[in-house]
Order: C-alpha cells, then structure tokens, then sequence
C-alpha cells in the first residue's frame, strides 16, 4: 500500500518511507514519551541537519529505538512535536521485519520505485483514454488533460534514472548474486530479506535515513559498502548500532539518552566516551561539593535553631536550604543479566549426525553432500560468509525444511533453538509477564517474577507490552524463554544481535557454564573466543570440519579473524 504523498508505505508497518517536512533542518521540539505513566524521556530539544551523521546512544531500554519510531512517524509523541518543510522523505529500517513472500528480489527491490512507475502508468493509462475518446468538449475530457498536464509536469521534474541498473548495483552491493534476483525473497533467511528492505530504502536517495543496529545481519563486506554509500552518498543519518567500528567511521555527532534527557555532542562515539567520562566525572564533583554545602547549612540549623540571636540566620539557612537544586549525576548502567542455564539431561552419544545432505532451492544449491556429526557435549561453531548455508542447516537440523540425504537426531536429544529472528517472533500484544506466565509450566510458575528480575525486567517493566520493548530487552525476553524446560542441545543463531558488549560476555559465561551440546552461528570471533571447541566452515556449497577452536582455526587459514573468511574468495 502506498502513502498518500510520497514514497512507499508498505503492507507491513515497517520498513517504509514516510513523507516528512525537510528543508535546511529537521527540528525535535520538547518532545516527551511516557508509557504506563513512568517517563521515558521528557522535553528533549535537537535539530538535524544536511550532512548529519549521527550516532544515537543510551543503555538498553533508554528510549533510543522509540525515538527513531517517532522521527519515522510510526509513533506519536505524548508531548511536543517534529517539525519541517515538505516533501523531504524520511526512511526507517527497524530492527524486526515482517515481510511478504510474493515476488522475486529484483521484483521487491523495484517496489522503491513504485511511486514514480505508478505514475507513468497512470499517465499511460490517462493518454490513452485522450486517444480512444471523442467527447473533447465535455468537463470530463478537460479534467483529463488537467490530470495529464500535472502528473506529467511531476513525473518529468524526477531526474532521470536507469531503474534496472540502480536496482542491479545496489542489490550486488549488498552482497546478493546477479543469479539471486529471479530466486523468490521466501528463499532467503531474515538477514538477507533486511539487506532487500535496506536496498529499497537506499534506492529512494532519503533525505534522512534512520537505522537501527542495521549490521546486525550483516557480513564485512555488507558493512563497508554499507558504510561508504552512507557517508558518501546519504543527506542524513541517525544510526543506532553496538558495532564501534561501524559507528565510529560513520558518524560526525553523538547524541546519548540518559535519565530521560539528551547530550548532544559534536563529535564521533570514541571520542563521546571520553567526554561522557569527564561529564559523569564533573557532575560527581559538583554534587559532593553541594552535598558538603548543604551538610554545612544544615550543621549550622542544627546548632543555632534554639538560640535566639541567631534566628534570622537561620531562617536564612532553611530558605536557602529550599532553594538549593541538587546537582543531578547521569547514571551509570549497574544492571546485569543473572543467567544460568539448567543442568542439561543426559542424550545419546551423538546428537546430530548429518551424512551426505544436499540442499537446493530449483537451481541454487546451499550445499551438496555435507556430513558432520556432532559429539555429546560438545561445542561447535558454524562459520563463513552469509549465504552459505549454515541457517539452512540449523533449520533441516530442526525440521523446518525438506532436503536431500541423512539426518538423525541422537536419542533424548532436547533442543532449545534461538532463530536469528526470535525476538521477532514473540507476540507483540502481550506484556513481559504473560509472555513467560502463558508457557511456564509446574513449580516454575511460582518463581516468573524471580526470573524476570534475574532478566533485568522488575518493578512495572513485567507490565509493559512487547512491542515497547528495546531490540535488547526483546532478545533478553526471547532468551529466557530457552530456560523454561531443561534442554541438552542449544541451538543459537546469531544470539548476541542487539546485545550490548557486558551481555554479550555475561551470555558467553552461561553458555562456557552449560553442561550440554551447543551449536552456534556467530560472526563474532570475540565471542567465540574460547567458546567453540570445533568449527564446521560453510562455504562453495561444501561443509568443512576443523578439530580446532576459534584461534586455531584462524592460524591455520593464515588469516586474521573472520571478517577475511568473509571477504575471501570462496575456495
């Protein structure tokens, strides 16, 4: 479904491209949210600019998603407003899609344009009825050639473009195959169908562009193109990322959330660090130095407020004491995450033996006669550049596709599965509470509240409904979900996407700690750092095994991390 001004709106809420007022500038003005009557952030003032790169900060929770959703226009502001000229186009890459399966990637990635080939259909379409009809003094004929005369005068303003060529260059510099763009969009994994919402948001040149934590799905490769289109070519940015590198070469400007309000600062995310630390360190100084002032007029009352040649000066004190705004200290994220897998329940030797499984979609083969096997108690890690198969095996390892060859799940085998896309996949409608109340079963039921605080969900957080929740929050929420049963194979595909660097290390502890057999997909070498004690490599359409941790598998490939596994030419 198209928006009724400009750019596309589509039959999903997001992504899509909202017609916003810009001209010089993009202004936020007092704008507050309040959910449940607890504040989010309140009165918050900033202007964005051509040329703006910004990166947009703040723990997990602090409001940083929901303000991009109110500069999309998917929200509204309880109070204030965003205010511009007309015509500009805002365009918005949410964390989580929901996309259709009904046309091939070239096909979906061409729906960018589908504003402007409407409209030469459309003038098509009106031409045609001026040629086939005879009636050229009715009001109704004249009205047509008003139609013609201003949708032409629109449509040849729009500077001229080689749609196909566009599509074609924007989709390979995402990473996608010429060979991809007739292969239906149902053929790919939830990464891969964000790089196509990422293209046609690309595709429609924006004036300002929000991203949130877009290389989450994303290989090296996608990232640097990625970053160069953005600063070379986007008007403007505000990006929301756990990626340093990516945020640090990107980005000109910092804005943090913290304690309801902003910090704007001119500058890129290392050097905001530093200013942040001097900051906290300045406002901690100050509130001790007041604290000992008011100590001191308080010594004073206390002493005095009996003796009856001093009454005025006390008086005076105990105004002074009212007047006294406390020095308020930014907060410091003390929160963690309490997470401990359950013992994992005796399985058969082998878990997962994989022989001669061949994988392919009509003519595109993911792989062809791989074998593996998985031993109990082991921890494996599935590596290589995006595309080569390694969420297709998780899924034929789960049942959830048809292939080709041998199986077999070892007996007692318990699975407990993260998709890539889990936190999408929790009902939005329901709160934090009845997310986790609708599934637990037996005792556990007793102990809900408990688990969520050990989740960093307490207090009126429970009552909060999904849909309002962080990326991070959400996959807290997805993860906690895996420690309702007992399980000994864990499955984790890209878990650590939206987890910000303490969770990620505290994660890595759990699962070091878990006594069961763990297969795990990642791009991140830091993670798998001491995690993984074997490696399968997934590339031209082959499943190789390394008897080797992480490190050593590097040494061997005489490469230095896995961002060159995937830059590399595929052996």
């Amino acid at each position: 479904m198209q928006d009724k001004i400009g750019g596309v709106w589509f039959k999903f809420l997001p992504p899509y491209i909202c017609p916003l007022i810009f001209e010089s500038m993009i202004s936020v003005d007092s704008v507050s949210v309040e959910f449940s009557g607890s504040v989010l952030f309140s009165n918050i003032t900033f202007n964005i600019n051509e040329n703006d790169r910004i990166a947009l900060m703040g723990k997990n929770g602090a409001g940083k998603s929901t303000l991009l959703k109110i500069l999309a226009g998917a929200y509204k502001p309880t109070r204030g407003k965003i205010s511009a000229p007309k015509d500009a186009v805002i365009a918005y890459l949410p964390q989580h899609l929901l996309t259709e399966d009904d046309c091939t990637v070239f096909e979906e990635a061409a729906k960018a344009f589908s504003k402007t080939l409407n409209m030469k259909k459309e003038i098509d379409t009106l031409n045609h009825q001026l040629e086939t009809r005879t009636d050229y003094e009715s009001d109704e004929y004249s009205k047509i050639i008003e139609q013609v005369s201003e949708l032409s005068e629109k449509y040849y303003s729009i500077e001229e473009i080689n749609f196909d060529a566009e599509i074609e260059k924007t989709l390979m510099g995402m990473g996608f195959l010429r060979s991809d763009f007739t292969r239906p969009t149902k053929e790919f994994s939830g990464g891969w169908r964000m790089r196509i919402e990422l293209v046609k948001i690309l595709l429609q040149k924006p004036d300002l562009i929000l991203l949130d934590e877009p290389t989450n799905h994303l290989d090296i490769e996608s990232v640097q193109w990625l970053e160069d289109f953005l600063k070379n070519n986007a008007k403007a940015v505000i990006v929301i990322s756990h990626d340093k590198a990516f945020v640090d070469n990107l980005t000109n400007r910092t804005i943090e959330i913290t304690m309801g309000r902003i910090y704007d600062y001119k500058t890129n995310y290392s050097h905001y660090l530093q200013l942040r630390k001097e900051r906290r360190e300045q406002q901690q100084k100050q509130f001790d130095d007041q604290q000992k002032e008011i100590a001191d007029i308080q010594g004073f009352i206390d002493r005095f407020k009996g003796t009856y040649s001093k009454t005025l000066q006390v008086q005076s004190r105990v105004k002074m004491l009212e007047k006294i705004e406390i020095v308020q200290v930014d907060e410091v994220d003390t929160s963690s995450l309490n997470l401990k897998f359950p013992p994992a329940p005796r399985s058969g030797n082998y878990p997962v033996i994989v022989e001669g499984l061949t994988k392919k979609y009509d003519e595109h083969v993911v792989f062809q006669d791989a074998s593996l096997t998985i031993a109990r108690g082991e921890k494996v890690a599935f590596v290589g550049k995006n595309g080569e198969g390694k969420s297709t095996m998780i899924k034929a390892i789960m049942g959830e596709i048809d292939f080709d060859g041998k199986l077999q799940l070892g007996h007692n085998s318990m699975i407990g599965y993260f998709a890539q896309n889990e936190a999408a996949r929790l009902d939005v409608e329901l709160t934090v509470f009845e997310t986790i109340d609708q599934i637990a079963l037996g005792d556990i039921r007793t102990k809900i509240k408990d688990m969520l605080g050990a989740f960093m969900f307490s207090g009126d957080n429970i009552d909060k409904k999904v849909k309002v929740l962080s990326g991070g929050e959400k996959t807290r929420l997805a993860m906690l979900k895996l420690l309702l049963q007992p399980v000994n194979l864990l499955i984790l595909d890209e878990p650590t996407n939206h987890l910000d660097i303490k969770t990620k290390d505290i994660l890595k502890d759990a699962l070091l700690a878990f006594d069961g057999t763990l297969i795990l997909v990642s791009h991140d070498r830091d993670f798998l750092d001491g995690l993984a004690n074997k490696v399968f490599e997934f590339g031209n359409k082959r499943v190789r095994e390394h008897f080797e941790d992480i490190n050593g598998f590097l040494r061997n490939k005489k490469i230095e991390n896995l961002k060159e596994i995937e830059r590399s030419v595929k052996a």
